[in-house]
């Protein structure tokens, strides 16, 4: 019997392995998307860990990562023992994780977040008189704390690409606009460069205000996130000027090496079974992991339904 393969493809992915995928979106709209899929083998083009969710979420289906070096630096950097014990130093508080974060992470984790619904989320549990700690992502965190005034205490790891992102070049290049210029940027990305954006939301949130921009058609849009999302952005308004933020004087240069190791043979060798297998988290790993995530997808089909 023929078996059901299914391709999953992030933003920050090459145009070309997005053109292969049977779904292209964010971290929320493929981890809905790898719940409710019915398929024999979910090829996860992205990075491990939103191959570990795909699993965790979907785990009769065998999920296959394309290349088993596709990491993310929110993960290298956490140490998960020093995690554990940097939570249990908060008893009273709830421990929020950003997606961005292994298997072992969001297990430690009474909430799982991304970009898109962070927002939503932890006002949610404010609003409900709960304390919160906030992991893995600094840059995030410290954007929360300075926007809603929140105290979160927060774990110390960045995204290295969002991370090169920095005031002094982007001052250099909207000084070097003859006219109208914009910004908009992921939250992962230094909070100096946040405070300077007229737009800051996730990956899907920035593509849908370039698809709904009416302002001065002439202006140079700037976008503080992995250059990846240009492409599709691209596609929906070809009309607009739209520039990747420098990382430093004249460099509009930023990708996620992880993510470029999604090649096109990669991505057919996963299609055929070949490649890392997600098979090595325990069912306790996973129906721990699973709890906070739950919790997250479930308010987020409530709240944004």
């Amino acid at each position: 019997m023929t078996q059901r393969v299914v391709t999953l493809a992030h933003y920050y992915t090459q145009p070309e392995i997005q053109q292969m995928a049977d779904k292209v979106g964010d971290s929320l709209e493929l981890s809905l998307f790898a719940r409710e899929a019915e398929a024999d083998i979910i090829v996860f083009a992205g990075v491990r860990f939103m191959a570990e969710t795909a699993k965790i979420l979907n785990p009769n289906a065998t999920v296959i990562l394309p290349d088993a070096g596709s990491t993310c630096s929110l993960v290298t950097q956490t140490d998960v023992g020093a995690l554990k014990a940097w939570r249990e130093s908060y008893p009273d508080h709830v421990h929020v994780s950003y997606i961005n974060s292994s298997a072992e992470h969001k297990a430690l984790s009474d909430w799982i977040v991304t970009s898109r619904n962070v927002d939503d989320i932890i006002g949610h549990l404010y609003e409900q008189g709960q304390k919160v700690i906030f992991s893995p992502d600094r840059n995030m965190g410290a954007y929360l704390n300075y926007q809603y005034g929140y105290d979160m205490p927060l774990w110390s790891a960045v995204c290295e690409v969002h991370d090169k992102f920095n005031e002094a070049a982007l001052n250099e290049a909207l000084g070097a606009v003859n006219g109208e210029a914009y910004l908009i940027a992921h939250p992962e990305s230094p909070l100096p460069v946040l405070k300077r954006a007229d737009y800051v939301g996730s990956t899907s949130g920035m593509l849908n205000w370039v698809k709904q921009f009416s302002g001065n058609p002439e202006a140079v849009i700037f976008v503080a996130t992995e250059d990846g999302i240009l492409y599709n952005m691209g596609l929906a308004r070809p009309d607009l000027d739209l520039r990747q933020a420098p990382i430093y004087a004249g460099c509009q240069c930023n990708s996620c090496p992880y993510m470029k190791m999604n090649t096109i043979e990669a991505v057919k060798r996963a299609q055929q079974g070949i490649g890392l297998e997600i098979d090595y988290l325990t069912p306790a790993q996973m129906d721990a992991a699973r709890v906070p995530i739950e919790r997250m997808l479930d308010f987020s089909q409530r709240y944004y339904a």
